[in-house]
């Protein structure tokens, strides 16, 4: 879906590059997820992505379609959708169900086509029964929801989310992931979810970290988030990593991958495997 050839970009002769070289391909209908330390250059990759910004060296191919060329960009920003942290910055209309229909209008299509893409939007993230709702009495995750929603009635083969979970509590965080978890099976859609949350990563198959617009790491993420050393690109292992190296620091054998809650337990019982009710010594 996304192929990048020795891409950089800089927002200035004299400032530092915020991407510097940058080769890598992400497959149609992956889940990838991209975490690096402000200024990393997430943001800028993800725009890049999108055609908003246009590298000054290197190529992007964007389902197949060269970025650089002007007649492909407004074909890139259908085939890819991209969803903001701030949800206030893409809704653009009073009501629901009137700003999931701003995009599909604006592309000029029937009015029959148009409330299709609504009625198929509103179904996939569960916003039917508020589509008459003022957006303005909309919760942060419904907000993201509606988003992610006005983003789909494109239909898109991409999304791109750069910290589309940043402003909202654990719940509405959990709402929205798994919203996207399930539209990436229903519609195959290749998903890059751009995140600080190093739990949020454990959820893709892919995990990319940048660091001063370089790869620092590539591959599967519970070989990278258990690392010790992903503190140096000032990022923090999920609360399972951070306990496990503690663990590991003092000696005890734990496996550093055992990064979610269950794998984590099964972990820690493996340590002091004693009687019913007693107590392990960390």
């Amino acid at each position: 879906m996304f192929i990048l050839n020795d891409v950089s970009f800089s927002y200035g002769e004299d400032r530092f590059p915020a991407l510097r070289n940058l080769t890598l391909s992400v497959a149609p209908g992956s889940f990838t997820a991209l975490m690096g330390a402000s200024a990393s250059g997430k943001s800028t990759l993800a725009k890049l992505l999108n055609a908003i910004l246009l590298p000054q060296t290197g190529e992007i191919i964007i389902g197949g379609l060269p970025a650089r060329l002007p007649e492909n960009r407004a074909a890139i920003r259908r085939l890819v959708g991209l969803v903001s942290q701030n949800p206030d910055d893409q809704i653009v209309a009073t009501t629901v169900e009137e700003d999931i229909s701003f995009g599909p209008g604006n592309l000029g299509l029937p009015v029959t086509e148009t409330q299709e893409r609504v009625e198929e939007a509103l179904a996939l993230l569960g916003l039917e029964a508020i589509r008459h709702r003022e957006v303005t009495r909309l919760s942060g995750g419904q907000k993201q929801k509606l988003a992610l929603a006005g983003a789909l009635a494109l239909r898109p083969r991409a999304l791109v989310l750069d910290e589309a979970t940043a402003m909202l509590d654990p719940a509405g965080r959990d709402e929205v992931l798994e919203a996207v978890c399930a539209l990436r099976r229903q519609k195959a859609l290749t998903v890059l979810w751009i995140t600080h949350r190093a739990e949020e990563a454990l959820r893709a198959q892919r995990l990319i970290v940048l660091r001063d617009g370089e790869i620092a790491w590539d591959g599967e993420p519970v070989g990278i988030l258990g690392r010790a050393e992903l503190r140096e690109c000032g990022l923090l292992p999920p609360p399972c990593g951070v306990l496990l190296q503690k663990l590991a620091a003092a000696g005890r054998p734990v496996p550093l991958t055992a990064l979610t809650p269950e794998t984590c337990a099964d972990a820690l019982a493996a340590l002091w495997p004693g009687r019913e009710g007693e107590t392990p010594h960390a």
